[in-house]
Order: structure tokens, then sequence, then C-alpha cells
């Protein structure tokens, strides 16, 4: 897709027809807002193309948003699937994040725009307030089928549409007015005692009738084309704009009173719809309660409404930042967005120097320049505004140079912010946005920007201790997993381990397989309870048990039951579920001891896959005395046994024996496949996210040939 904002020759045709869409499904759907998604697939991202509706300001936090963020639209496409929500109640359960930044009354719908070869992204439809909350079974066909419909324009199209830096607004219909003469519609508003506003969405003020003028304590010339929050100094709160916003979002009534100083309280009636929004001016009495009047004065620096909603939208985001790169990742898809910049270096204090941990924007050689400066550099202002505390705004290079001569030459940009991120009066970093063009920093800007430092450094500070133990929790982890797999003429070998999510603790989740002699072999699988160090010491200490046992020669009945004992020794708490697999190529034959492990799956030469129904035992831990059963399965050449712990099969929401069926199934399609390549599509089928929400290890067996070459 085109990322300019001037279209390709010929894809003006496909964003018009995109746009007529939209259009379409806002009005066939009975939605007052609309929102149409394209995914941008080089970051992955979604960007809002086009809007109907709703003012393009209203839309900030949602220009641009990463594909796995926690909203309704990002949801449908990830599903593949219509997905509603049936008010703000509804929102603030299943999208809390969401919700704080549209915290009014309406319903939603999302649905993905699922293309022949690809997704190509998704819309977004809202409701009024006052629409039944369950969308029917044929609405939801509906928005299906238009959908596919605007799904077939971009699969059709030849050449992509523009993926523009803010949304085209798409208008719906023209509102429809009776054949009347405009003098007899203003004689009619100035005969009311009250008075009356006409605002369009983006709040401008479109009529002024001279009682309404009079109310307000101002001429109407002077309120034309204005917004009445900033023309009106005693409107000028953002509790004010925000009756606004809620009747334009809801599009249902909205009223509120408001003191004109020093002692006329109002009472403003909105009425909104697809055009605009009617305001009533009507005077009336002090108010049981009063509200908190308005400062006597205009503020020094307007803070719109917009831009609160946007800060809270951000603060959301970053407390949802885990590790480091999820921080870059976030500056760089909201964050640089929202401000219009280009480029973000993001550096932790570290020694006594900047160490860049991420940027965006920037040639590789500029940061191999600019990474590890000290932090009393005076090369760029991040050491000063570190050792200060207080941000920088330069508007041009000409403002740079000025204090630093070599920074504008450094990376060819052309205006810069330089946040300090301190955490309790400790520096942690700092984190520089800039821009290709110069840019003059509003007050509005400087506020936003300064109060998303301390946020920015605390998500900083955060990631950077979680990264750090996530490292060591790792590598104890592969400490205690075997190095490597020891080769064995007519066995082939694999395994793999994914551990959960995100996460710090240890897993316990272990496999090993032990050569004998050369014709003899030993595999096992196993999963410790829990996830933690005791767990994880548990684990090294099941798997030398183990290893002791059976290459004493031990049956593989006895390699459980004194690992048990042994179990019985440590006085754990912790239980054990263990496989043993002990094979013999020159016999062909495999032999299994369980002790509640789940059951692994075979599949021979010529046959269909399977679960082995072994016996299993009790878990290890629970009874010093307990036997453990053996059953024994024949090992052919090309018989393949996939060994798993439960994280591959135990999904939440989802049928284990389904699941294990499945799985059986995918063994199946094997036709001699690569091991890592069959270990690929068995956690793929399973986990598609590559984020199991448990610690999984697999191990897959299969016998070629016997050691004297025989087939």
């Amino acid at each position: 897709m085109s990322g300019t904002n001037e279209p390709p020759s010929g894809a003006g045709s496909v964003d018009d027809a995109l746009g007529v869409a939209l259009a379409d499904m806002v009005r066939g759907t009975g939605a007052s807002i609309g929102g149409l998604y394209l995914i941008e697939e080089a970051e992955p991202v979604l960007r809002l193309v086009a809007l109907c509706g709703l003012p393009v300001a209203f839309s900030a936090p949602w220009q641009r948003l990463p594909l796995s963020a926690p909203v309704p639209v990002a949801d449908a496409i990830h599903d593949d699937t219509v997905v509603c929500v049936a008010g703000q109640d509804d929102m603030v359960r299943r999208y809390p994040r969401a919700a704080a930044t549209l915290p009014y009354p309406f319903a939603l719908a999302a649905v993905p725009l699922s293309g022949i070869r690809r997704r190509w992204g998704g819309i977004v439809l809202m409701w009024p307030a006052a629409r039944p909350r369950v969308v029917t079974p044929r609405e939801r066909a509906h928005i299906t089928s238009s959908a596919r419909r605007t799904a077939r324009i971009l699969d059709d199209a030849t050449r992509p549409p523009t993926l523009p830096d803010q949304p085209r607004i798409v208008p719906v219909a023209a509102a429809h007015h009776p054949v009347q003469t405009g003098l007899a519609a203003a004689d009619y508003l100035e005969r009311l005692p009250e008075g009356a506003l006409a605002l369009d969405l983006e709040g401008r003020t479109t009529l002024v009738t001279a009682t309404a003028a009079r109310l307000l304590g101002r001429d109407a010339d002077r309120l034309l084309g204005t917004r009445p929050w900033h023309s009106l100094f005693w409107l000028d709160d953002p509790v004010y704009e925000d009756h606004y916003r809620t009747a334009v979002i809801s599009r249902a009534p909205v009223s509120f009173t408001a003191l004109r100083p020093p002692d006329h309280w109002l009472t403003f009636h909105l009425y909104p719809d697809s055009s605009g929004i009617s305001v009533r001016v009507v005077p009336t009495g002090k108010p049981a309660e009063d509200p908190a009047p308005p400062a006597p004065a205009p503020p020094v620096a307007e803070a719109p409404t917009g831009r609160l909603y946007q800060l809270v939208h951000l603060a959301a985001a970053l407390t949802e930042a885990v590790t480091v790169r999820d921080l870059v990742m976030l500056i760089t898809h909201q964050i640089l967005p929202a401000f219009r910049a280009q480029g973000m270096v993001l550096s932790a204090a570290d020694a006594g120097r900047l160490k860049i941990t991420g940027h965006h924007g920037y040639p590789a050689e500029t940061m191999e320049r600019l990474d590890a400066l000290s932090l009393d550099t005076e090369l760029t202002p991040a050491g000063q505004v570190l050792a200060s505390g207080a941000p920088a705004f330069f508007a041009d290079p000409a403002e740079l140079a000025a204090t630093y001569p070599q920074a504008p030459q450094i990376s060819g940009k052309q205006a810069w912010a330089f946040l300090p991120l301190i955490v309790s009066g400790r520096p942690v970093g700092c984190c520089i946005l800039s821009y290709d063009h110069p840019h003059a920093f509003s007050a509005d800007e400087r506020a936003v920007l300064t109060s998303l430092s301390g946020l920015i450094a605390q998500a900083l500070d955060r990631a950077r201790l979680y990264d750090a133990q996530h490292r060591l929790v790792h590598e104890l982890q592969r400490s205690l997993l075997p190095r490597a797999l020891p080769h064995l003429p007519g066995l082939e070998v694999a395994a793999r381990y994914l551990p959960a999510g995100h996460g710090l603790d240890v897993g316990g989740d272990f496999f090993d397989v032990l050569r004998l002699d050369d014709t003899t072999a030993a595999a096992l699988i196993g999963d410790v309870e829990g996830h933690s160090m005791a767990a994880a010491a548990l684990m090294g200490q099941v798997r030398t048990a183990v290893h002791a046992h059976a290459t004493a020669g031990a049956a593989p009945g006895q390699v459980l039951a004194r690992t048990n004992r042994l179990l019985g020794d440590l006085d754990s708490e912790l239980l054990v579920s263990c496989l043993y697999v002990h094979l013999d190529l020159a016999r062909r034959e495999a032999a299994f001891a369980s002790a509640g492990h789940v059951p692994p799956l075979l599949r021979q030469a010529g046959r269909p896959a399977g679960v082995l129904a072994a016996e299993p035992g009790p878990l290890l831990g629970i009874d010093t005395g307990s036997a453990y059963p053996v059953t024994t399965a024949p090992l052919l050449p090309g018989t393949t046994l996939a060994l798993y712990t439960d994280g591959l099969v135990e999904i939440p929401g989802a049928d284990t024996t389904r699941t294990t069926s499945d799985l059986a199934g995918q063994l199946d399609s094997d036709d001699g496949d690569d091991l890592e390549r069959l270990i690929d599509r068995l956690v793929r089928h399973t986990t598609p996210t590559g984020q199991p929400a448990d610690d999984i290890a697999v191990l897959l067996l299969r016998a070629t040939r016997t050691p004297d070459g025989q087939s």
C-alpha cells in the first residue's frame, strides 16, 4: 500500500469506492458513525483511512493502532468474526483501555475485511445510545455481507489504496429539509423567548439568534465560526466541551447548566444528528447544587478535551507495555502519529552513558554515532535535559544550533522535543521526538509531552527490569534442559521448548533423550507443578534421578518408582507428571511407563495416527509405594512418536480430548517431513499466535531403520 498523501495514478477510484462503500454501510445499518481501517503490512498496524459522522480530531487516539491492540476491530480481524459491544458497560468489561477514552453511551460493531488472498483490515460502526443494544441475526448478516462487498473492492483493485496521514471524511448524505424561505425560518427563531444556536459536528457555530447573543453576552459576529468554549471564557472548561463530545458520539440529547458571570445561570439543551447540533439556550435559576464555577479569566494555555482523552489513551497504553520492545513499538505507532512526529530515539541511562534501546526514522549510521554518549555530552541536549529534569523544545535547526552547533547536522531533522525520563528523582533515560520539517510546539503540546515523559519513564524503568529478569529466568531454564540430543543410528530426534507468553516464573516442563547403548535409548518428558524456582530445582533433580536409574539398567516401571521414592525423601510439596519410554531399536519395541502424564501420540507407517493408550500410574510425589505399569508397542521403521506436555493440548475454552484428536490428525499428515518442520506444524495448530498460555515441551522420535542397516 502507498504510504503517501498523494494517491498514485489509478488509486483515487479505489479510495472513492471505499468511501462510497463505507457510507452505504453506515446508511444501511442505521449507524451514526463509521470508520474504515486498512492493515499497513510493513509494520503491521491498522490505519484509519475513512471516517463518517465524526470530526477527525475525535479520532486522534485511534488513527493508528497495533494489530494486536486490545480493541474490537483488532479482535474482529484476528478472529475473523463480527465483534459486537452492547454498550458502555460492556465496553468497560471487555475493553477497559478503549472505554477510558470513549466514556459515552453507544453501541458498536467491528467487522473484518477478509479478502480472497489476505486480510485487508476492518470496519467499525457505532450507533446512538437509544438503539437496542443487541445486534439481531439479520443485522449481523447485513454487516457481514457489506464487509464482503467492501473486501471485494480491494481484491479487484488494480492499484493499492492510499494510506493517508489523517482519515478522509466521507459524507453519509446531505440533510433533507422541506422547501422554505430562509427569512421565515429566521423570523420564527427570533420570535422565540429563548436563544438558539447551531453547531456543525466540528463544534463551530453556524447560526446565532439575537436572543442567544444577548444571553451569552457576546455579539453574534464574534460567535459565528468559533467554538463556544473558545470564544466564551466562562465555557472554557473541559466539562462543557465534553458535553458536546457526548452529544456527537451518542447522538442523544444532552443538557447542562453553566454560570455566566457574575450571576446569570443558563441551561443548554443540545440536540444532535448527522449534520450538526441544534442548541437551545434558556435562562434558569440557580441550580440546587452549584457546579464549581469556572475561572474568572481566560486561561493562558488552551487544553482541548480531545487532548485530555488522547493523554488518557496513551497513558493506558503505556501501562500495558511489558518489554522495552513493546515500549518502542508503542511510541512509534501511537505517540509519534499523535504528535505528527516522524522520528524517535529512546535511550536508557546506564553506567553514565545514554544507550539507545530503540529508534524509528533514523539511519543505522546515525544511531551508531549517537549510541553510548556520555551523560555530560555537549553534542546534543539529551544529557542536559536529563541533568536538569526539564524538557527542551526546538522548533527549527537554527534554534538548536544556537546552543548545540553540531546537533542539527547529525540527523538532518528539522525540529526536536527532548524529554527527560526521570523516576523518583532518578534519571532513567531520554526520549527524543523529531520532525522532518520545522515545527512550532504549542503550549498544549508542551504540556501533554511533559506529562507523557513521566509515564514513559516509568514504563521504561519497568520494561528494563522485566527484560533483565526475563533473560535471567530463561538462561536458568536453558541450563536445566539438555544442550544437545544424542545421535543414535536408526532414530531421528527433535525437541522444542516454548515458554509461556509474558512471565518471569521458571517453568517446570522438561525432556531428555539418553543413549543407553548402541541399540537402546530412553526418552522422557515431564512437567513439575507450578512455575517457580522451586519447580525448576525439582525438575533438575527429577531429570538427574531418571538419568541415573535408566543408565543403571532399571526397567521403565522401576525408573519411575525409584524416582517417586526420591521425591518422598526430598519432602517436596510439588507433584510431577512424567512419561518414560524405553526404545529397543534391535527388537523394534518401545516400552512406556507413565506417571499421570498426558498420553503420547503414535503413528506407524501405513496406519492412522492416534493416542497410545498407555496405562498411567499416579503422579510422582503422591505415594512413595506406587507402582507404574508398563505398556509396549511395536517400533517399526517409519514409526513416529510424539511426546508433549499438557500446554500443547490444554487450551482455555477448548475441549482437551478434541484438541488431542486434532493434533493426531496433524501427525497423520506427516509424509516423512523433517521433524523440526513437523514440530512447527503441531505447535502452530494449537498455538497460532506463537505465545502459549502455558509452557510447552514437545519431543518427536522417529524410527528409520535397524542399527545394522536393514529396513
